[in-house]
């Protein structure tokens, strides 16, 4: 926790691979890992289902990341599967927003606060599917935002190194 802290770009990927396309986030950051390099500034990571106590550690830190980026699946209206789109903090959907079953997703209190200390990006897609039971795998519409997903993460990434 200590070194990861310590990066200026933090990435967590958030969800249950266990709950199709819930398991989106920890998708993005296998791939981002196995096909791409991050710069030493950045670090990702699986979050999975602890992404509260990642957050609640980096709130008690007294080093900060300048920028933190989750990556996540959501269900919105007006929005396609497979759709990739920056959620603002305080648009996150109310079921999202207090999840304690599936993904234990940070509560919005915990965002905002967060985001007066760091910058927080939240990169969602549009999920297709999931399920209430154990059902694992990505929908193909879902699977197929993996890929841009990275590109959208590193470009942010190499946007900030520059700065």
């Amino acid at each position: 926790m200590q070194s990861m802290i310590s990066k200026r770009i933090l990435i967590f990927g958030c969800g249950n691979l266990l709950f199709g396309d819930d398991g989106f986030g920890p998708a993005v950051i296998k791939h981002l890992l196995a096909q791409h390099t991050l710069p030493d500034c950045a670090a990702a990571v699986d979050a999975g289902t602890a992404i509260r106590d990642f957050l609640f550690d980096l709130l008690l830190s007294p080093v900060k990341p300048e920028e933190i980026y989750i990556v996540d699946a959501v269900s919105v209206p007006n929005r396609n599967p497979g759709e990739l789109f920056e959620m603002e903090l305080d648009m996150i959907p109310f079921p999202k927003a207090t999840d304690f079953s599936l993904h234990q997703f940070p509560s919005v209190n915990l965002l905002s606060e967060i985001n007066t200390l760091t910058r927080v990006k939240v990169l969602a897609v549009q999920a297709e599917h999931i399920p209430e039971f154990v059902q694992p795998g990505l929908s193909p519409k879902v699977r197929s935002a993996v890929e841009p997903a990275c590109s959208w993460l590193l470009t942010r990434i190499n946007s900030l190194i520059v700065i």
